[in-house]
């Protein structure tokens, strides 16, 4: 079955095993999200799962992700850690499971092998990736008994990962990007705020509204209390081919970038 993704999700990276983030996930279901993202680094796995147990939303409208952690890539920990994850969500199975990072503990034939089982088991319905170079995707493709249902990276007005891009619409699979908003930091870039100006908007919905408008690509940016709802608003605003052009005209760069990540 091939994953269809609404067009925004709810990421909840930085956020606290906390009332907060429980508070959050709620809201956000609410409000219309129906897509959750969390990972066991995250450390927040028990605060999204009594979220989504405290919204008024039935379990099977939402797509819900989780991502195995790097140092738990081993065969026989990615089997054990998988499982760990649904006991703290409180789940039978996620909709997505991701290899969070191919580093660290990451070895194609154990890691990818415990993936296609876990699905085979019901663990989850799809195998994803995230912060994968092309060259590895390709390699996991040949691997994988699954599709890749999704890969999730860095994407933003000033990371437009075109290479990624193409990959995506080439395979037929969702580019989910991370840290839409550039860490915070795009909502002070003088071009984006200019756009927003323009519009009346704020300049979230900006970076929000550019990735509603490309091929295969599926924002997921963390909010509390009120941004919860503003950037879920963000689907309301339609950029214009000006607006665009400014955009892809901005210098790329990075804001999350570790040394052990696999392009450095």
């Amino acid at each position: 079955m091939t994953l269809t993704l609404p067009s925004i999700g709810l990421g909840t990276s930085g956020m606290d095993d906390s009332e907060e983030c429980t508070a959050a996930v709620a809201e956000a279901l609410e409000t219309g999200y129906r897509h959750v993202d969390t990972a066991r680094m995250y450390g927040n796995e028990a605060a999204v799962g009594e979220g989504l147990a405290r919204a008024d939303v039935p379990r099977e409208e939402v797509t819900l992700a989780t991502k195995v952690h790097p140092d738990d890539l081993a065969y026989d920990d990615a089997k054990r850690t998988a499982r760990e994850s649904l006991d703290r969500l409180g789940v039978d199975s996620v909709d997505m499971l991701y290899v969070h990072w191919p580093t660290s503990a990451y070895d194609p034939e154990g890691t990818l092998r415990a993936m296609d089982e876990l699905r085979d088991e019901g663990v989850c319905e799809h195998v994803c990736l995230s912060n994968f170079t092309p060259d590895l995707l390709a390699e996991a493709r040949e691997r994988l008994d699954a599709p890749v249902a999704a890969h999730q990276v860095e994407c933003h007005p000033r990371l437009r990962q075109e290479e990624l891009r193409a990959d995506a619409r080439e395979h037929g699979y969702p580019l989910v990007c991370y840290s839409p908003l550039g860490q915070g930091e795009l909502l002070d870039d003088p071009t984006l705020s200019e756009i927003a100006g323009k519009h009346s908007s704020p300049t979230a919905a900006v970076c929000l509204a550019w990735a509603f408008q490309q091929d295969a690509l599926v924002p997921i940016p963390k909010g509390t209390g009120e941004h919860v709802r503003a950037n879920y608003g963000a689907l309301n605003l339609t950029l214009d081919a000006e607006d665009l052009d400014r955009i892809a005209g901005l210098e790329e760069r990075r804001f999350v970038d570790p040394d052990s990540a696999p392009w450095n």
